[in-house]
């Protein structure tokens, strides 16, 4: 099989580790091959429980890899081999039991290894229980992976083998090729500076309470990254988020609507694009107590007075950015709320999500549409990893048609 696309060429390592989910890699290899990748896989012993080394050896053309002590393989050491003979290993699916073996150096079979051997770029996309993904070990274990430069593709959301639904299931085997194709244009946008807002902000009562909001910062930090692959320099400016920062990405912390506003105007000079992710608190107290105000029976009012509008501030500073782009978080009438901010604004795209309980705010996914002045882009629920290449694909496309009409006009 050939194709033409970003994998055409390429030598991929597929990794197969024991969960349920392994049924989905026959077709993974099969996607990974129509994309133009030559494919070849390791097992771990639990994935032979699930999936049988011979299917697999029948779609890759390849035989399977099972054993670290291989006789058969280049002077006994297959891990160097194929460490050495790939361009990029994914593992998909992968287990709780392996990510926590990666994410602390251990090495006991053959794919665990060939991950430490390996110079190529690693992904992994995770598969377990609901219950299981949400365990503060289980994600402690994916940041130190992040930082060891090893990424996630995933999971999704949805119905899983055991009956519940949530956040645990392996993203399906065209995201995950369509996800590993925009990693290899890394170029799309190099040369090129982002500025991107991200997280809450924290607007402080007294010395120990605040108002904020329930944003996660995922969706920043999940688009900072991609912009990061796709050859952008990315300033971050992040509000009070517990997240590790992306590779290549330089980052700076505030707490308040106007730190942040700050922030981003100190960096705005020469700045291709700026994308305001973050939920930036619409009011601040008047007045901050110095000290924690005490409870008492009566009635405690506050007064607010609005924040800087940080949006509205970039597109009508005379720095504008070529592209400035905006999210907005609805509860209800999604379209006509994004397109009256978009003109209102004057922004060049903005991507709108509805939020309410299980929707959007520090949940692994989500639903986006994205509009122009002239275009609409939907897109289906997914991952916010997922979702920021696809992003990424219309904020290129977005700076492409504004080249073309500069040179027409």
């Amino acid at each position: 099989m050939s194709g033409d696309g970003a994998l055409a060429g390429q030598r991929w390592l597929l990794g197969v580790s024991g969960g349920v989910a392994a049924y989905k890699a026959p077709a993974l290899v099969r996607r990974l091959r129509e994309a133009g990748a030559e494919v070849r896989v390791v097992m771990t012993a639990a994935a032979q429980a699930f999936i049988g080394p011979l299917t697999l050896q029948a779609v890759s053309g390849h035989p399977v890899h099972i054993d670290l002590l291989d006789a058969d393989a280049e002077a006994g050491m297959g891990h160097i081999e194929l460490a050495r003979w790939a361009d990029g290993l994914i593992i998909a699916p992968a287990t709780a039991h392996l990510i926590a073996r990666l994410a602390h150096g251990l090495a006991d079979d053959l794919l665990s290894t060939t991950v430490l051997a390996t110079e190529a770029p690693v992904w992994l996309a995770p598969a377990m229980n609901q219950r299981m993904w949400a365990q503060t070990v289980v994600q402690d274990n994916c940041r130190r992976l992040a930082e060891l430069g090893i990424g996630l593709i995933g999971p999704d959301d949805g119905g899983q083998a055991c009956g519940d639904v949530g956040a645990g299931r392996m993203s399906e085997p065209e995201a995950i090729v369509e996800y590993l194709s925009a990693m290899a244009s890394r170029d799309s946008l190099a040369g090129r500076r982002f500025v991107l807002t991200a997280g809450p902000t924290q607007e402080p009562l007294d010395p120990v309470r605040f108002l904020g909001n329930r944003s996660s910062g995922r969706m920043g930090f999940a688009l900072a990254g991609a912009l990061a692959r796709a050859g952008a320099d990315v300033d971050l400016v992040a509000g009070p988020v517990q997240l590790t920062t992306p590779p290549g990405v330089k980052r700076t912390d505030v707490q308040t609507a106007e730190e942040m506003l700050a922030a981003v105007l100190a960096r705005l000079e020469g700045a291709t694009g700026f994308i305001g992710v973050a939920a930036v608190a619409d009011y601040r107290p008047v007045d901050v107590a110095t000290h924690k105000i005490k409870k008492s029976d009566a009635v405690l009012e506050l007064r607010l007075q609005p924040n800087p509008d940080i949006l509205a501030r970039v597109a009508s500073d005379p720095r504008r950015p070529e592209l400035v782009m905006g999210f907005a978080a609805e509860t209800r009438d999604l379209e006509t709320a994004a397109r009256g901010k978009l003109a209102a604004k004057d922004l060049d795209l903005i991507a709108a999500n509805r939020v309410g309980e299980g929707l959007a705010f520090d949940q692994p996914d989500n639903a986006l549409e994205v509009f122009s002045a002239d275009q609409c882009w939907t897109l289906p629920r997914q991952s916010k990893q997922l979702l920021a290449e696809r992003l990424v694909d219309i904020i290129v496309e977005t700076l492409d048609r504004h080249s073309t009409d500069a040179r027409r006009s």
